[in-house]
């Protein structure tokens, strides 16, 4: 994957980088997996502004992937196309069962058109395979993991994004986060192996305001500059020391050093060591 510069022939194009899609085979997707989401802009039916930071939107189509891989184990299935997802950092394949049935499914890093891909509980140690993750050895990486049995694959979907199984002891599996957090992962939930693609992603450079206006993103200021209706950090402090026992957000709560997950989350039972190397409870 290749990223392009710009000529900087104005000052909106000097440093800005883009991709340069060397590997999107197809601009059009395929009709059938595609939908029109609704949207009301982030704004109530009064038409003030709900959702901060947010605005505008692009007339496109959602296209629908595939998490479950339910109906579809053991059956071979053959890359026709990698195509952009405009919803998505990571490219989307467009892959052909056995059964002439076609799905969109994540794409692999170096997946390419006419590779085979397959779902099963245990399969070859080939890229984008998926398997169950007792089957997959120690250290090795995966993405598209399921967190419950039975689930879909809510995890590990976001461009080049990647974790390592780290341990296969007892019941659950230990896989690590780029984080340093270790989860516990059922033995029986399924993963794709190896990497998510586009993995140059976080080197595209958006250099000027408007073109994150283009991705619904509206101006954000230093909490500390707001008006003191907006923050209570506001008004004639400014920029200077802020003249409280804590830094608060914008509704009066503690800003720094507080801990915002809840201790009652179900799944604080699955987290082993938390990114900052301490063992849960």
């Amino acid at each position: 994957m290749a990223i392009k510069k710009f000529k900087p022939t104005t000052p909106g194009r000097r440093q800005m980088t883009w991709y340069t899609f060397e590997e999107i085979t197809t601009s059009k997707p395929k009709k059938s997996l595609t939908v029109k989401l609704k949207t009301t802009s982030w704004r109530n039916n009064t038409w003030r502004i709900t959702v901060r930071h947010k605005w505008g939107w692009h007339a496109k189509k959602y296209r629908l992937i595939d998490f479950f891989y339910t109906d579809k184990k053991n059956i071979e299935a053959k890359v026709e196309t990698i195509e952009y997802d405009p919803y998505r950092t990571a490219w989307i394949a467009l892959v052909c069962y056995k059964d002439w049935e076609r799905r969109y499914v994540i794409a692999h890093k170096e997946m390419k058109v006419w590779d085979i891909v397959i779902t099963s509980e245990s399969t070859p140690l080939v890229s984008w395979n998926r398997m169950e993750v007792w089957n997959i050895p120690v250290w090795m990486h995966v993405y598209n993991l399921e967190l419950i049995v039975w689930s879909w694959a809510s995890s590990i979907r976001s461009a080049w994004s990647t974790w390592t199984v780290i341990s296969q002891e007892w019941e659950y599996a230990q896989v690590k986060m780029p984080s340093s957090e270790v989860r516990l992962v059922n033995k029986k939930c399924y993963a794709s192996l190896w990497q998510v693609s586009n993995i140059d992603h976080n080197m595209i450079v958006i250099w000027k305001a408007w073109r994150s206006r283009w991705m619904w993103k509206r101006p954000t200021v230093l909490w500390k500059s707001m008006n003191p209706v907006d923050h209570p950090h506001g008004w004639w402090e400014w920029h200077t020391s802020i003249w409280l026992k804590w830094p608060k957000t914008p509704w009066g709560k503690v800003a720094l050093w507080a801990k915002t997950r809840s201790r009652k989350k179900f799944t604080n039972r699955w987290i082993l060591k938390t990114k900052k190397g301490k063992l849960m409870k």
